[in-house]
Parts: structure tokens; C-alpha cells; sequence
């Protein structure tokens, strides 16, 4: 088992690089309309050629070699494209910093983009599984609560690489016979790969027995880990004082956070600067929308429990009571298009925000949810940001309002951006954001 996932890992590898040359020549011939030359194709090679180490890193960074993603196919295409971007821009730094060649392509790379994004996702979700036999793997799950019903369900409604051919539902299974509920359906059914909650204690007993059928060429894979890969999110159930221990620290995370403060501080200055034009229209419009104030300063809590104030254009009426203040016609429009977030880039250059990171809470709230959702408080942790992953995936994560059922499903994504941050999560994230605002969707 182990040789044919390292042959389907090299065949997915080999077959990325025939796409990177192969769009080389395509690109060419639909640039210039005409078969590319020996000499104008050898001095696109040359370059190419180095920045393909780049690339196929950063393909290998984003998981896309990994053992689940070979068989995972949902969500193939939004990260090839988050890495052909982070690769354009490589592309774009090599090419014009370093200028070194004789080339700088500008269109070529536009259209290098399109044709070998398009190529990639043709290769990875049509042609790799039909060549490598890797399409609609069956599995056996192993598991109990809610999160194996929805991972069952999940997994054989949707577009993913294995389905669930059978299932021990451990809640209803008081006395596990091994050999005739787990054993024996593996053999007839000739089960390669069978997806467990390892942590479950009713399991213990029966690792031995498991650990044998490894020899039988069985794989096994943790059912949290597939549960995170499909849903982007934490099992809350696996949340426990030795899940933090093991997966949150705040050491190693040391240089990544002196670097995105950096990024912070730029990026942000850049953003704040290019939206200073936008300042006297917002504020004439909030001057038209009625009362006197245009800016409105909100407490939040922020990172390690401490207070911040951050800034938005107001969108609502000036009623002294609080729950009689309505937006205004003009209110919707700036919150349609962000526009009343602008001033939190002033947060983000004092360091109380981030560009990315969990979205900050009211005192309030977070009192109201430190009571009744175990482990809330480990959100302050890191930096608030202006946009975050609960954001942007979960479809109705509370707004400002109590709502503790729902605060708990945006808990477990907020989990799983501190488990995983990176920088390339964090892009990630960024370019879903711009998707959302030009499209003018969620909250």
C-alpha cells in the first residue's frame, strides 16, 4: 500500500511538471498565434525551469502531495488557484528584481496562469484518478456523535475521493465482538483503508488487533483529520486540555509573528493610504445618511483579554438606547461593500488588529460565552483580524449578537486557524475576502 502511494504521489508529481512545460508551449502559441520557435521556446525554459522547483514546493506546502489530498477532491480546485497566485507572484519578483534573463513577461504570464490553472485542475480531478484508480476509494468508518454522521454523510453525498461502504456507529455498539464487527467486514469486504477516532476509549482495547492488520496492507487514517480537511474546522469533541497542549503553542510561532506584524504594518499603511481619497465621500454620505458623528468606536476584547477600541464609519442612527439605533440607507451601502471598516486599518497599524485572524468580540459576549462554551477563551490567544476564517466559511456565524450554539461551530474554525496558521493560510484567506467583498457576499 505504502509503494502504491508513493507511485501515485510521483505520478501526480511528474504530471504537474508536464503541465508547467506543457503550458509553456501552449501559452506561446496562443500569445503569438503561431508554433513557437525552438529558440523562443528554449529561452522560456530556461527561467521557467528554475521558478518549477519554486512552484512545486509551494504545491507541496499547500498539501497537495499529501494522503489525503490524493483522494480528497473537493476542494482541489480553490487551492490550486490560492497557489497559482502565491506562484504568479514569485514569478512576478523573479522576473522583474531579479532580471537576470532576457525575458519579462507580462501577457505570457496572465495567460501562463489561466492555461496551466485549467490544465492542473483537468490533470488532478479527471485524469489522475481515472489513470492512478484512485476515484471513490471505499472505506469503512469507525466512530460515534454527531461529527460521523455529518462526516458520513459528508463524504458519500459529496465530490470526494473515498465513500463509505460500511460503518460501526460506536453508540450503538455496547460490546464490540473484533472479530466479527471490525475483522471480518474488513476481509470481506476487502477494506484498504479504514478511517477511525483513534481517541475513542472504546477503541483501546482493540489497537493490538488493528495494529495487525497494517501487515494485511489495511491503511488507517485518524477520523479527526479527515473531519478537519473536509470541514475546515476542529472536532470539538476531540477539544481537550491535552489537544491545546499538543497543538496550540505560541513559541514556535515566534518568527511567524514577527513577519505578519511586518506584513501588517505595510500592507495595511499601503491599504490606508490608497483609501484616504475615499474619505471625504464616506463621510459626506454619513453626513447625508443624518446626525453628527461620523466615525463610531467600539470596545472589543482583543488579544491576551485586553481591551481595544476599534474604529468603523458609522452606519446606524444615534439613538441613545441602543437597541432602538437602526441602520440607515446609507449604513447599507458602506456595509455592502466594507466601506465602514476602513478606519480598523488604523487598529491595524497600532497592532491592536491584524489583517487576518479571528474576528474581535464585545466584552459582553465574550463573558457570556466564557460561561457556557468550554475553552472559548483560547480565540485571545492570537491577534484579532479584520477578516478570519469563521468569517469566510462558516455560512451564518454570529454577527454581533448571542448566539452560543452557532459561536461554538465558529469556535471550532477559529481552532483550526490557530492550529494551522501560516502564511499561506492566511493569503488564503485574503483572497477569499476579496472574492467575498466584489461579490458582496456574507455578512
Amino acid at each position: 500500500m505504502k509503494l502504491m502511494k508513493n507511485k501515485k504521489t510521483l505520478l501526480l508529481f511528474i504530471g504537474d511538471l508536464i503541465i508547467f512545460y506543457f503550458s509553456i508551449w501552449l501559452t506561446l502559441l496562443i500569445r503569438n498565434w503561431s508554433i513557437p520557435s525552438s529558440s523562443n521556446l528554449i529561452q522560456h525554459l530556461e527561467p521557467f525551469s528554475i521558478l518549477f522547483i519554486f512552484w512545486v514546493l509551494i504545491i507541496y506546502i499547500a498539501g497537495m502531495y499529501d494522503r489525503i489530498n490524493l483522494v480528497m477532491s473537493n476542494k482541489i480546485s480553490s487551492v490550486l488557484f490560492n497557489t497559482q497566485v502565491i506562484n504568479m507572484v514569485l514569478a512576478v519578483i523573479f522576473f522583474y528584481f531579479i532580471p537576470i534573463f532576457s525575458i519579462t513577461p507580462k501577457t505570457f504570464l496572465f495567460i501562463y496562469l489561466v492555461i496551466s490553472l485549467l490544465l492542473l485542475v483537468f490533470w488532478r480531478l479527471w485524469i489522475h484518478p481515472r489513470i492512478s484508480k484512485v476515484a471513490r476509494q471505499k472505506a469503512f468508518l469507525i466512530a460515534r456523535g454527531d461529527e460521523m454522521k455529518e462526516l458520513l454523510e459528508e463524504i458519500n453525498s459529496g465530490n470526494h475521493g473515498y465513500y463509505f461502504a460500511d460503518y460501526l456507529n460506536l453508540d450503538k455498539s455496547e460490546n464490540i465482538d473484533i472479530q466479527n464487527d471490525i475483522i471480518q467486514k474488513i476481509y470481506e469486504n476487502d477494506f484498504k483503508t479504514v478511517i477511525i477516532d483513534t481517541q475513542d476509549d472504546s477503541i483501546n482495547p482493540f489497537l493490538s488487533s488493528l495494529y495487525n492488520l497494517m501487515f494485511a496492507r489495511v491503511n488507517f487514517i485518524d477520523m479527526h483529520e479527515v473531519y478537519e480537511y473536509v470541514f475546515g474546522r476542529i472536532p470539538l469533541s476531540l477539544v481537550k486540555h491535552g489537544w491545546f497542549l499538543k497543538n496550540v503553542t505560541t513559541e514556535s510561532y515566534e518568527i511567524y509573528d514577527g513577519v505578519k506584524r511586518f506584513f501588517d504594518v505595510i500592507v495595511g499603511s499601503i491599504l490606508f493610504i490608497l483609501s484616504m481619497p475615499f474619505y471625504p465621500f464616506i463621510i459626506a454620505m454619513v453626513k447625508i445618511g443624518g446626525g453628527r458623528k461620523i466615525f463610531f468606536v467600539q470596545n472589543r476584547i482583543g488579544q491576551d483579554n485586553k481591551k481595544i477600541s476599534i474604529y468603523k464609519f458609522r452606519t446606524m442612527t444615534e439613538d441613545e438606547n441602543l437597541a432602538e439605533r437602526k441602520i440607515t440607507k446609507i449604513g447599507n451601502l458602506l456595509r455592502m461593500f466594507r466601506l465602514d471598516e476602513i478606519p480598523q486599518l488604523i487598529n491595524v497599524i497600532k497592532g491592536d488588529l491584524s489583517l487576518i485572524g479571528p474576528r474581535p468580540e464585545t466584552a459582553e459576549l465574550v463573558n457570556l460565552y466564557k460561561e457556557n462554551i468550554s475553552y472559548y477563551n483560547v480565540r485571545h490567544l492570537i491577534k484579532p483580524g479584520l477578516s478570519g476564517w469563521a468569517q469566510i466559511y462558516q455560512d451564518n456565524h454570529p454577527h454581533h449578537q448571542a448566539d452560543i450554539d452557532n459561536t461554538k461551530v465558529k469556535l471550532s474554525y477559529d481552532l483550526f486557524y490557530i492550529k494551522n496558521r501560516s502564511f499561506f493560510l492566511d493569503f488564503k484567506i485574503g483572497l477569499r475576502t476579496l472574492q467575498i467583498i466584489i461579490l458582496r457576499k456574507g455578512k
